[in-house]
C-alpha cells in the first residue's frame, strides 16, 4: 500500500476511507452531499488539490448507479427533461475547472456555503420559497452556477438540490434526477480535470482505491432511503444540505 501511496500514511488512507463510506451513506439517504463530505473531510488532512483529485471517480462511479436505478429508459427521460440544466452545467463546469488553481479557497467555499445554509434555514423554518412550474431561464441559471461550483471544486450539489426541492420534485424522481445530472457533471469533471493537471498518473490511484467504500456506503443509504417517506426525505435533505453548508462557512472563516 505504502508503494502505491508513498506520500500517505496508512492512517491518512483509513480515514479517508472512512469518509468515503460515510460520503457514500449519505449519499444513498438523500441522494447528494457525497462530493461535499469527501471534500471537506479530506482536505482536513490532505491538500486541497488531492482531495478534489480523489472525489472524482468515485462520484462517476455512485451517479452512474443512481441514475440507473430505474432503468436506462428512466434516466434518459430524465436527460431529456433536464437538458437545459445539464447543457449550462456542463459548459461553466468545464470553464471553471481550469481556474481551479487561480480561485482561493476561502472565496469559493464561501460560495457554495452560504447559499446552501440560507436555503435550508429558511426552508426548515417554513419560510421558503418553492417554483410552481419548470422555467427554462431559472433552470439555464441554476445549471451554469451549479456547474461552477463543480468545476471549481466537485461539489455542485447545492445549487442542484435547491432547484429540485423548490419544484417539490418527488422522493424517487429527485433521486434519480441527482444521479443523472450529478453524473453528467461527473463525466465533465472527470475529463476537465484530466486536462487541467488535477487528475494525473500519481492521483488517479487514490481516487480509485476510494470507489469500493463509496459504493459500499450507498448500498447501505439505498436501504435507509426504500423505508423513509416523502416528508422525511425532505426533512433529512434539508438537514444535511444546512450542515454541509455551515461546514463549509467554518472552513472558510477558520
Amino acid at each position: 500500500m505504502e508503494q502505491l501511496f508513498p506520500s500517505l500514511s496508512i492512517l491518512s488512507l483509513l480515514l479517508a476511507f472512512g469518509i468515503a463510506l460515510v460520503a457514500g451513506f449519505v449519499k444513498g439517504v438523500v441522494g447528494f452531499a457525497q462530493p461535499l463530505i469527501l471534500i471537506s473531510g479530506l482536505t482536513l488532512f490532505l491538500p486541497p488539490e488531492l482531495a478534489l483529485a480523489g472525489l472524482i471517480i468515485p462520484t462517476l462511479v455512485t451517479n452512474a448507479m443512481q441514475s440507473l436505478r430505474h432503468g436506462p429508459q428512466a434516466a434518459w427521460a430524465s436527460v431529456k427533461a433536464f437538458r437545459v440544466f445539464l447543457i449550462c452545467g456542463g459548459i461553466t463546469l468545464v470553464i471553471a475547472a481550469q481556474m481551479v488553481r487561480v480561485v482561493p479557497e476561502a472565496v469559493l467555499l464561501m460560495a457554495i456555503g452560504i447559499p446552501a445554509l440560507a436555503y435550508a434555514a429558511l426552508q426548515l423554518g417554513g419560510l421558503g420559497f418553492s417554483l410552481p412550474r419548470r422555467n427554462s431561464k431559472v433552470e439555464a441559471a441554476v445549471g451554469g452556477i451549479a456547474g461552477v461550483l463543480g468545476g471549481l471544486s466537485g461539489v455542485w450539489g447545492p445549487p442542484t438540490v435547491m432547484y429540485l426541492t423548490a419544484l417539490g420534485t418527488p422522493k424517487a424522481d429527485q433521486l434519480r434526477v441527482q444521479g443523472v445530472i450529478y453524473g453528467a457533471g461527473a463525466v465533465a469533471l472527470f475529463f476537465a480535470h484530466l486536462a487541467s493537471g488535477v487528475l494525473r498518473a500519481d492521483t488517479i490511484p487514490f481516487s480509485i482505491l476510494l470507489i469500493l467504500p463509496a459504493v459500499l456506503g450507498m448500498w447501505a443509504g439505498g436501504k435507509v432511503v426504500d423505508r423513509i417517506d416523502q416528508v422525511i426525505f425532505k426533512r433529512a435533505t434539508l438537514v444535511v444540505l444546512l450542515l454541509a453548508g455551515a461546514n463549509l462557512i467554518r472552513r472558510a472563516i477558520f
